[in-house]
């Protein structure tokens, strides 16, 4: 089984690892994200089914331009996966800029329904599939996850929502929810802090970004009848916390 893919945010991370799985089976993928130079370097490295969008999916007219240029051999598109996001600080709410907080929902929530209401009707005519990058923190809670979490939780149940409305239309649709996973998102996270991202990682064996890859494309190569509804994803070393009690003096 193969066919074509948008996915979004491929400039690192889980993005350019599920660029570089799908193609490895012959399947032709969009690659977008706003670094049109990483997007080059990866065109050049995979080839002709590798097609470089580059535009800033919080820009709705650059999406629509995007898609509208896209050549030929691409434009039947037959999985969408939202990948593009980020999180902006670890600090509790009372310290975190209100700018930070409207970067992630820009990304994280209106450029994933917009690009997504976009491709619907495509989707639904080619009874596609839309994969949203969720995370666990769409379900489970921490100091410092704020909106960043009301973001996933939000990618979480917006895919339960299409799950609903595309009853009867024969569209896939799945929420992946990846735990500690070691790759750029936490540079991005600290503002650059190496010495933060390596204290995460340290001794963790977290999951790595091709490990997303290869679970993406499992769930995308499924047979038409069957839908992954959810996909909650941590490394071993990974489990819950305790809940705290806060006591007065």
């Amino acid at each position: 089984m193969t066919g074509t893919i948008m996915i979004t945010g491929t400039t690192s991370g889980f993005g350019e690892a599920m660029a570089r799985r799908f193609v490895r089976d012959g399947w032709r993928v969009i690659g977008t994200g706003r670094r049109a130079e990483r997007l080059q370097h990866l065109k050049e490295e995979l080839g002709e089914l590798f097609h470089a969008a580059a535009f800033d999916i919080t820009d709705p007219a650059a999406i629509d331009a995007a898609i509208g240029a896209l050549p030929d051999e691409f434009r039947a598109i037959d999985v969408l996966v939202n990948n593009a996001g980020l999180a902006l600080g670890t600090k509790p709410a009372p310290d975190v800029a209100l700018d930070d907080w409207s970067t992630m929902i820009a990304t994280n929530v209106t450029g994933l329904v917009t690009i997504t209401h976009r491709l619907l009707p495509m989707l639904i005519e080619r009874r596609g599939m839309i994969v949203n990058l969720a995370s666990i923190a769409s379900t489970w809670p921490y100091p410092g996850g704020n909106v960043y979490a009301g973001t996933k939780a939000f990618v979480k149940q917006f895919s339960l929502g299409l799950r609903t409305d595309l009853h009867g239309k024969g569209v896939r649709v799945t929420s992946i929810e990846p735990g500690l996973c070691e790759s750029e998102f936490t540079l991005v996270r600290t503002g650059g802090d190496k010495a933060a991202y390596d204290a995460l990682y340290k001794g963790a064996h977290a999951l790595k970004p091709e490990d997303i890859a290869d679970t993406i494309f499992w769930v995308a190569t499924q047979p038409p009848h069957v839908n992954i509804n959810s996909l909650e994803i941590m490394p071993v070393s990974q489990s819950w916390a305790g809940m705290r009690v806060h006591r007065e003096d």
